[in-house]
């Protein structure tokens, strides 16, 4: 019997473009033999399915339904392609385990931590992992800039504290340009994050287990042609090189690959996870935990997947399944 998907895409962040071509993409590769996907775009209170005619049905959010032709259409599972809130901080978490729907990422807790950089940070300083300099500001909290400075160094990077695809993200190299990024930093969250700028090989790695699989995919590595690896490098053609697998020893790939598997554990993660790294002087330093990565065509996960002779539509079954199998 054919399974309803709803893939939820949007929003309310900046990533919400980025969130909205994950889910066109999945939405293309998932079995259509085995599951009937429908796409939720989610902005605020309003979450709609568009039909194949443009017609707009609203979600009944009272369990996740809507009316179409007629009749009452229900999901067996809710695959999240949400970049930022409320996809990733555990907010649509809370919600679908209220009601009881299967879904295909972290659990509450985990993604709430995961999406605040300082609380992953906090985390992870019982592992093994390094971890850069860092220092929480919060918004209309008065710090002093050459405290900070001395606690981080120059260069450094000012990054809000949640959020995602580089947005609001500065490299600062003197402390005249530390009020600026604090500004930058304050729109998109209410926290920024001062951390200390390590210069290495970027590298990440994507997770994914469950009772019946245990992939640990190949490394990647972030190669910008920028100086660092913000919105444009991201998204623009020609801007990045994402090398797969990564031009590192096989010493360094257990080691990034262990690490990841790890960290995947120790966060107590669900679904698909990439863990980024920084590589630097024999050390590997975590970078961030991203529970709802990209997942365009040209995405890094895709990537590695296809590194590893699988396709997409077969992961996308395996998470749907275990996730389901997971709820019973």
């Amino acid at each position: 019997m054919i399974k309803n998907i709803a893939i939820l895409a949007g929003g309310d962040s900046s990533e919400w473009v980025i969130s909205v071509q994950s889910a066109a993409q999945i939405c293309e590769v998932i079995d259509p033999e085995k599951y009937a996907a429908y796409t939720i775009a989610v902005k605020g209170s309003t979450w709609t399915m568009t039909d194949a005619v443009g017609n707009e049905h609203h979600i009944d959010k009272n369990d996740f339904s809507l009316r179409l032709d007629g009749h009452k259409l229900t999901f067996d599972c809710a695959l999240i392609a949400i970049h930022g809130t409320p996809g990733e901080n555990g907010i649509l978490q809370s919600y679908f385990e209220l009601i009881g729907i299967p879904y295909t990422t972290c659990g509450v807790g985990t993604s709430a931590i995961t999406f605040n950089k300082f609380a992953t940070k906090t985390f992870a300083r019982e592992t093994n992992i390094h971890l850069a300099r860092h220092y929480l500001a919060r918004k209309n909290v008065t710090i002093d800039a050459n405290e900070v400075i001395n606690a981080v160094g120059l260069p450094c990077f000012v990054k809000p504290n949640q959020g995602g695809s580089s947005f609001g993200v500065t490299k600062v190299k003197s402390v005249d340009m530390l009020p600026q990024a604090l500004v930058d930093g304050f729109a998109e969250d209410n926290e920024v994050l001062i951390e200390e700028f390590i210069q290495g090989i970027e590298l990440t790695c994507g997770v994914y287990k469950s009772k019946a699989h245990n992939l640990v995919m190949p490394v990647t590595e972030i190669a910008s042609k920028k100086e660092f690896f913000d919105y444009e490098a991201k998204y623009t053609p020609g801007m990045c090189d994402e090398i797969t697998p990564a031009r590192i020893s096989p010493e360094v790939t257990e080691l990034v690959q262990n690490s990841a598997s790890m960290l995947y554990d120790w966060f107590g993660c669900k679904g698909i996870v990439r863990v980024d790294f920084i590589y630097s002087n024999n050390n590997l330093y975590l970078l961030e935990v991203n529970t709802t990565p990209g997942m365009s065509k040209n995405s890094i996960i895709p990537q590695q997947v296809r590194q590893m002779g699988l396709t997409m539509s077969e992961v996308w079954g395996w998470v749907i399944e275990d996730s389901i199998l997971l709820k019973r």
